[in-house]
């Protein structure tokens, strides 16, 4: 039996959940896997702070040398999040010949290549199979399991607070901002929500995934954002009555040698895999040419689903001491891939307006579409009150460019009183 010291920054929620599960499970990984987990210390930022578990104070420390410089540790776990301290800290520690468990997906969406390459030289191991999707093994079967494939398509709900104001919006018929005070009262949602609502997080995460799934980075810089705030639950009500349901989507898709990579409120028909995800639960849906498609399921967040992945990652980097092999794809920090981006996607698009309750209007509206060669898939015309009507169009594939062009010129239109919102539709 071999006795593997690990070293913890930070101790918060995904941390503790992690030191639980080497505690609690500990003896039944040894007979698995023969190896003996031990938390040799813990940085902290407040030393005397009261922690959620007993914990002996001897591990606690809030000097990062005590980490760093400690010859016992060969792998650390990193729960700190955001960017800085927490880069220069897993940077000293591969300069330092430690394998490194992050959890933490804006600095590798960020600053992969770095990492890696800080890795690499010093013939330690990088993972990060907790970064997206908590305690999905999304990482493990894109790397591990699907590598005799050409992966066309992936399309992911990988974001559980946006999930669950969803289903809430579409269940309860609440209001978004209703809904999002309830999720932060109940600890699913940040004080300040940002990264979640605006698609901050979904766009690491896809960077991520996208990255690993066409062997070549995809920066953040190539993903179109859009958040959720925009929806309202008369859009969620129509699009029902369409026979679709709203999820916050990651979607990349690759054709041949141009790839498209989008974060945005997205209608799925009812019958689609991911329609049934409900509350904060993750689902990943992976297209490859010779598997099919699959969809991987479960809780995309939380102390004990990430500390699995956690620990699952420190395992695997025991197991690979001698062999590390990092990455398999080109991820340099000069952001050239191999293929082109495209942001001229075709899809259709749901698209409701409120206009003037008056003859031909639905004429001109028609009209400005076709100019644009965008087809017209079905319109549906809503009660009229005081003068004005809501109309909602679902176009047939159209190009987003083309869209654009039709909308900002609907804008214009004097009978038009407002563009309530342009959902896209995906199948």
């Amino acid at each position: 039996m071999f006795e593997v010291k690990v070293g913890f920054l930070g101790f918060g929620n995904v941390g503790t959940g992690a030191y639980r599960i080497i505690r609690d499970n500990g003896s039944s990984i040894t007979k698995s896997e023969g190896i003996n987990l031990k938390v040799e210390k813990i940085l902290v930022r407040n030393s005397k702070k009261k922690r959620e578990v007993e914990i002996d104070q001897s591990l606690i420390t809030d000097n990062i040398d005590d980490i760093i410089n400690n010859p016992d540790i060969s792998i650390v776990a990193e729960f700190m999040g955001g960017v800085e301290p927490a880069k220069q800290y897993i940077l000293s520690c591969l300069k330092n010949k430690k394998t490194v468990v992050t959890a933490n997906k804006e600095l590798i969406a960020r600053h992969w290549p770095e990492l890696q390459k800080a890795a690499e030289e010093n013939g330690v191991g990088l993972y990060y199979e907790a970064s997206v999707a908590g305690g999905i093994p999304v990482i493990k079967v894109i790397g591990e399991s699907l590598q005799a494939n050409n992966i066309k398509e992936i399309m992911g709900i990988i974001n559980g607070t946006t999930n669950y104001i969803f289903t809430k919006m579409s269940e309860e018929g609440r209001d978004f901002g209703d809904v999002l005070k309830e999720a932060q009262e109940l600890g699913y949602a940040e004080p300040d929500p940002t990264s979640d609502i605006e698609g901050f997080d979904a766009m690491y995460k896809l960077s991520i995934m996208a990255s690993m799934a066409f062997h070549s980075r995809v920066s953040i810089d190539n993903i179109y954002r859009e958040g959720i705030t925009k929806i309202s639950v008369d859009d969620i009500v129509y699009g029902r009555e369409l026979g679709y349901t709203i999820k916050l989507l990651g979607i990349a898709k690759r054709t041949n040698d141009k790839v498209e990579v989008r974060v945005h409120p997205t209608f799925i028909p009812l019958d689609h895999p991911l329609a049934s995800i409900r509350d904060s639960f993750n689902a990943v849906f992976i297209k490859g040419d010779a598997v099919g498609n699959i969809m991987l399921y479960g809780r995309g967040a939380g102390d004990l689903p990430t500390g699995s992945a956690i620990v699952s990652d420190i395992i695997t980097a025991w197991k690979n001491r001698d062999r590390h092999t990092g990455i398999n794809f080109y991820n340099d920090g000069d952001g050239k891939p191999n293929y082109s981006f495209n942001n001229d996607w075709e899809t259709e698009f749901f698209i409701r307006l409120t206009v003037k309750d008056k003859p031909g209007v639905l004429a001109k509206i028609a009209g400005l579409f076709g100019k644009y060669d965008v087809s017209i898939a079905s319109v549906i015309q809503k009660d009229r009150l005081k003068g004005v009507a809501p109309l909602i169009f679902v176009t047939h594939p159209a190009k987003e460019q083309s869209v654009m062009k039709a909308i900002a010129d609907i804008e214009c239109e004097s009978d038009v009183i407002k563009v309530e919102n342009v959902i896209r539709v995906e199948r």
